[in-house]
């Protein structure tokens, strides 16, 4: 049962990620992103990353997409009338680049799979041996919190630093132009 929420999740998430990238229409591709970023934290779930994809729905779903589309719909009033135009088609190839791009990483992809089926990577087999495997029932949130305020203090700074940027941008799309 497990599995099959796992591949509806994952088909659901893989889904809209190419309805964003093969749409036209920046309203409807901005409300389908919505989808891919809670797919993804349903896959983070099955992943044992729980905090992650907390941390995904709060500040990705909560905060910038909703950004995103406040600043869209305060910017550009042609494409916002462009909703209502419905498209005959619903996946768009823009152009031939674009899928030699796809083939690529799908070809890299598959041999990181085969690569990693074939031989378990030295980090595995040490965690392995002694018996440091994360299980279900861990809490990891405190871990987590020690390394943010610790090792990882520059990179979560990093993070906040776009994340104001993204505010930032948000509000001067938002500001109206005085006009001379």
């Amino acid at each position: 049962m497990i599995d099959i929420v796992f591949y509806v999740f994952a088909i659901f998430t893989i889904g809209s990620a190419l309805a964003v990238v093969s749409l036209r229409n920046t309203a409807k591709a901005l409300f389908l992103f919505f989808f891919v970023l809670f797919g993804m934290a349903g896959l983070f779930i099955f992943a044992l990353a729980d905090f992650v994809a907390i941390t995904q729905i709060m500040v990705y779903v909560g905060g910038v997409l909703i950004l995103m589309i406040f600043a869209f719909m305060l910017s550009n009033k042609e494409l916002l009338a462009s909703i209502q135009d419905n498209s005959s088609r619903l996946f768009t190839l823009p152009n031939w680049q674009s899928l030699i791009v796809v083939l690529g990483f799908f070809l890299l992809l598959s041999f990181a799979i085969t690569d990693w089926l074939a031989t378990t990577p030295n980090w595995i087999s040490a965690n392995q041996k002694t018996q440091a495997i994360l299980q279900p029932t861990d809490n990891n949130i405190e871990q987590l919190g020690f390394r943010f305020m610790t090792k990882y203090l520059l990179p979560f700074e990093v993070i906040s630093i776009f994340l104001l940027a993204a505010l930032i941008g948000a509000a001067h799309l938002s500001r109206k132009e005085v006009e001379d």
